[in-house]
């Protein structure tokens, strides 16, 4: 039996904090009484913070960010309406299929797996679409399948330059709360987001940020939908309740969650996670391993995907280090099934927790054979952190 504390490093579900934890830890209470909107309203007032939209409207579905993904899909598109999708990691690969699966006819710009999104063939296909067809772009900023990020600005550029009116939904699950996001400046039109990442809470809950023109897509949109429609929803949400029986004690994480990280300052957050971030690569360099996103400017800073040497299988790295020393990593997906282990540094983290997670993988490597020096990756992310100053 293995004692002491869980080391939880997968890329989500991260780390519950106490404080999150004793918040949803409470009675139930009545969400149709006349003090409940007090808590409805400051949660979706505190969202267009965490999504840094003044004029966007927010949304808070019981679902996971799958369900958000289909709330964006359906409650602003039509069927057969054609978007536009890079694919280049396992969950662009699921938001197409889900897409396709709604009967919308997505046009797949494939990468490959390690790289991002291309601007220059999001440029050709939105300049060959003389009749403006494509209706939407599907784009996710941080792929957590392969440790990579994707620069939203940076398409939303390509659109204002080809004098395109498609739309720009944003993938964010893995990003906001953790990384820059900034939905009105980026001009993102639907941005989604599930709670059990950054925002450091149990699963259950799929945020939404949506756009003024949007909701005025969603008024005419033709996609069937029921459980999530936007226009109930904002009905509801604005007398401050909600169209049906509310996740409470997520609401009440959610509250604290909130909470926290606007204490902390959305700046100071993304600045801790790429210090955090920084620490890992520093050590992954230092075994010797590539990482699987293919040049420095994709680094993410909430998950980083580590290549082994050729003829190991990161499986075993991952049972390992699970069954041995009580730590979780992530594994690879699909196409990168036993090539890569993830290291997750999102959330409710620090320097110490993160050097614990690179302890227990560099020893789970080495009881697997693969040649690394025994505290070179702990030592060179002890050093950077030692010598470097955190966000204060």
């Amino acid at each position: 039996m293995l004692h002491g504390k869980h080391f939880l490093f997968v890329p989500g579900p991260s780390n519950v904090p106490d404080r999150i934890l004793r918040a949803m830890d409470r009675p139930m209470i009545d969400p149709r009484s006349s003090a409940f909107p007090e808590l409805t309203t400051s949660l979706l007032s505190d969202l267009k913070q965490l999504f840094r939209t003044d004029q966007g409207q927010c949304f808070i579905f019981p679902s996971s960010g799958t369900g958000a993904w289909e709330a964006a899909l359906s409650n602003t598109l039509s069927p057969g309406d054609r978007v536009l999708a890079p694919r280049f990691g396992m969950f662009s690969h699921l938001w197409v299929q889900l897409a396709e699966r709604l009967g919308f006819h997505v046009d797949v710009l494939d990468e490959p797996w390690g790289d991002g999104a291309s601007t220059e063939r999001i440029a050709e296909a939105l300049h060959q679409d003389k009749d403006h067809t494509i209706k939407a772009v599907l784009l996710v900023h941080n792929e957590t399948s392969t440790g990579v990020t994707t620069s939203v600005a940076g398409v939303r550029d390509v659109l204002n330059e080809q004098d395109h009116p498609a739309m720009l939904f944003v993938d964010g699950v893995s990003s906001i709360g953790s990384l820059e996001f900034a939905m009105d400046e980026w001009g993102v039109d639907v941005a989604v987001t599930g709670i059990q990442k950054g925002l450091m809470l149990p699963p259950g809950l799929g945020l939404l940020g949506v756009s003024p023109r949007a909701m005025t897509a969603a008024a005419s949109a033709t996609s069937p939908r029921a459980y999530f429609r936007f226009d109930t929803m904002a009905e509801s949400n604005a007398a401050g309740y909600f169209p049906y029986t509310p996740a409470l004690s997520l609401l009440f994480g959610l509250r604290e969650s909130l909470t926290m990280l606007l204490h902390e300052g959305l700046e100071r957050v993304r600045e801790r996670h790429a210090r955090m971030a920084e620490g890992v690569r520093r050590a992954v360099k230092a075994w010797g391993l590539p990482l699987c996103a293919r040049s420095e400017a994709l680094y993410s800073d909430t998950v980083t995907a580590i290549r082994v040497p050729g003829g190991f299988d990161a499986r075993t790295v991952i049972d390992l280090a699970f069954r041995r020393y009580n730590l979780s990593l992530g594994g690879g997906l699909g196409e990168l099934a036993g090539e890569v282990f993830r290291i997750g540094h999102m959330g409710d983290i620090n320097e110490l927790m993160v050097s614990g997670a690179i302890a227990g993988s560099e020893m789970a490597m080495r009881d697997v054979g693969i040649q690394i020096s025994a505290g070179s990756g702990v030592a060179a992310a002890m050093e950077y952190y030692r010598t470097t100053s955190p966000a204060t």
